[in-house]
């Protein structure tokens, strides 16, 4: 046990979901923070895991199954739910049955855990939990964490997120477990998907104008108008405001999200400014759009942690797009123009 009553650096710490973007992530910065007893379980092959650490016990499992969790959860003094069937919209929304089946992930895995007595349990929630009629405009009210309810979240993959909050706390109430619970708004930044039909606006974008500049092809696909807004936040960002609430006393839903808010339409052009390349955009207006508006109020997260997500978008996008251009490059991927 560490300071506080908070587990120590000695302790076992599960990180399910291990071998995905936030999960890789997550991994790497408790092994430099110094955590000794790390147990990756992801339901991917180790091969196929975006990073993997030496250090660590590596499983592979499908933690939709009771077993699974059992196993995964045994001697844990903490557990971190990243792991979940999903993507980008256009994944969520054809897929929104499968997002659903990630409910059985969440409520296995706090039985396991107060089965197995662990203290601390985190929970990876989205702001896609938020309700729709909250983000019909462009220029949207950045969203506050109540207006969750009255519930109205995406369909599929929001109503998953919900229902999980909810477990959370009853599972606090009920059994004495501490929860804590993200809600992540549009995570994004090197290591992670950005092609094949699951990744997000940000990675897909970095991908679409470093494709149009390897191919030489100058023209790029936008879904929807363009004007659609959201804001975007940093791995970085999102790693320490989850292990920041992680060691908090805060057993509330928070957000962990940037609030500086752009246009699609504007994200291209600052990856564009990045790449040093100008595109022609065509606009594919009958594919997967989302919310017309998303954004994040930090006022709560900032009275509970006293600190908020504060990295630049062209700053973290500068990052993701040169980590992306250099998987094309060093893959002979020319994109369009093959």
């Amino acid at each position: 046990m560490g300071a506080g009553g908070l587990p120590g650096k000695d302790d076992l710490v599960l990180v399910a979901g291990a071998g995905g973007f936030i999960g890789g992530h997550l991994v790497r910065r408790l092994l430099e923070e110094g955590y000794t007893r790390i147990r990756a379980v992801d339901i991917k092959p180790e091969a196929e895991w975006y990073q993997s650490f030496a250090q660590t016990e590596r499983l592979q499992a499908d933690l939709r199954a009771w077993p699974a969790c059992q196993a995964a959860a045994r001697d844990a003094a903490q557990i971190y739910n990243l792991a979940a069937d999903m993507g980008g919209m256009g994944f969520i929304e054809a897929h929104k049955a499968l997002c659903m089946l990630s409910v059985l992930i969440n409520t296995h895995l706090l039985k396991a855990a107060v089965e197995a007595g662990t203290q601390r349990f985190f929970f990876s929630s989205s702001a896609c939990v938020y309700a729709a009629d909250k983000q019909a405009e462009a220029d949207v009210a950045a969203l506050k964490e109540s207006d969750a309810y009255p519930a109205m979240p995406e369909d599929g993959y929001g109503w998953e997120k919900l229902f999980g909050e909810r477990m959370c706390r009853h599972f606090a109430e009920d059994f004495g477990l501490a929860t804590r619970v993200a809600r992540y708004h549009n995570i994004y930044g090197p290591h992670g998907t950005y092609d094949g039909g699951r990744e997000k606006a940000p990675a897909a974008i970095c991908r679409k104008v470093a494709e149009a500049k390897l191919s030489g092809r100058h023209e790029i696909e936008i879904w929807g108008d363009g004007e659609q807004t959201r804001s975007f936040t940093y791995i970085d960002d999102c790693l320490e405001g989850t292990r920041r609430l992680m060691d908090s006393g805060v057993g509330e839903p928070l957000n962990v999200g940037s609030s500086e808010m752009v246009s699609i339409n504007r994200l291209v052009e600052i990856v564009e400014e990045i790449a040093g390349v100008r595109c022609k955009r065509r606009y594919k207006l009958d594919a997967p759009k989302g919310v017309r508006g998303r954004n994040s109020d930090n006022t709560l997260i900032e009275r509970r942690l006293g600190w908020s997500p504060s990295i630049a978008l062209q700053d973290g996008m500068a990052k993701t797009y040169a980590w992306v251009y250099d998987q094309l490059a060093s893959s002979g991927r020319r994109g369009a123009a093959e």
